[in-house]
């Protein structure tokens, strides 16, 4: 079994004026028999605070389970899944008002394709740790949760 939940202090991070993120957690579990990753849960806990009004949280839920590994290039790389999204808004002037939305996707991956020539690191956003490597194709470089060139 798989739990990560951000610190408080990474929380505070991400709050922005009226909103404040205050749960982020990522659960997921890994065959018994395989070793790979079946099924992942990411889940927000946002609260927004509008003027003169009561507040109001969004509750996001991505729900994913993954399966059709195949070996690619010497990569077990998964090639379909099925991805449950759910938001969930409630709270609100009286704590009257709720909304729930849900969306279902299945999805398939059909190529996959490593190292394209002429694609380069411009078309991805690595994680915070990552630094953009140099124009000569260096990797890049872990940093301290800090972009730089």
């Amino acid at each position: 079994i798989l739990k990560v939940a951000a610190s408080p202090a990474a929380l505070a991070e991400r709050n922005d004026g009226s909103a404040e993120v205050i749960r982020h957690a990522l659960f997921g579990y890994f065959s018994q028999k395989t070793g790979f990753l079946v099924y992942v849960e990411d889940s927000h806990l946002t609260r927004i605070e509008y003027t003169g009004n009561d507040a109001v949280y969004w509750e996001t839920t991505i729900e994913t389970t993954i399966d059709n590994y195949k070996l690619v290039d010497g990569v077990m790389i998964a090639h379909s899944g099925r991805s449950v999204v759910t938001v969930f808004k409630f709270g609100g002037q009286l704590g009257m008002t709720s909304s729930k939305t849900r969306i279902e996707e299945t999805w398939t991956i059909e190529e996959i394709v490593f190292n394209v020539p002429g694609l380069s690191m411009d078309f991805f956003t690595p994680p915070a740790e990552i630094r953009k490597g140099t124009a000569s194709g260096d990797p890049p470089e872990l940093t301290s949760g800090k972009f730089g060139n």
